[in-house]
């Protein structure tokens, strides 16, 4: 069943056509910490930016593979854009999606902070 999210104050909003994830990735690199992210991942073909176009603003850092998109209003980041070997894919911030049950989910660390 698809589910939806947005930013803090509702500018952007977007939707996956997928089910909810029971899992997310946590990592401990220092952008995600200081974000607090839990980040699930899906094909840029399920994922549809509904709103917010314009209000959204890009950063890179690292080897500046991921778009990391926020808010310019709100300053939260719902999503961020990348490429794999097998195509695009959108890094969802599931703290933006009201309707997964973020105490459900089993959590998979990542040692960011390492690479």
């Amino acid at each position: 069943m698809p589910y939806a999210g947005s930013c803090h104050c509702g500018a952007v909003t977007f939707t996956v056509t997928a089910d909810a994830p029971t899992e997310a990735m946590s990592c401990n690199c220092s952008h995600c910490r200081r974000k607090g992210f839990l980040l699930t991942f899906v094909p840029a073909d399920q994922f549809t930016l509904s709103s917010g176009a314009d209000n959204l603003t890009d950063y890179k850092f690292y080897k500046h593979q991921i778009t990391h998109r926020f808010c310019n209003i709100c300053g939260t980041q719902s999503f961020a854009e990348g490429e794999t070997p097998d195509g695009a894919i959108r890094a969802v911030n599931l703290r933006c999606v009201p309707d997964v049950d973020l105490d459900t989910l089993k959590i998979n660390k990542v040692d960011g902070a390492s690479f």
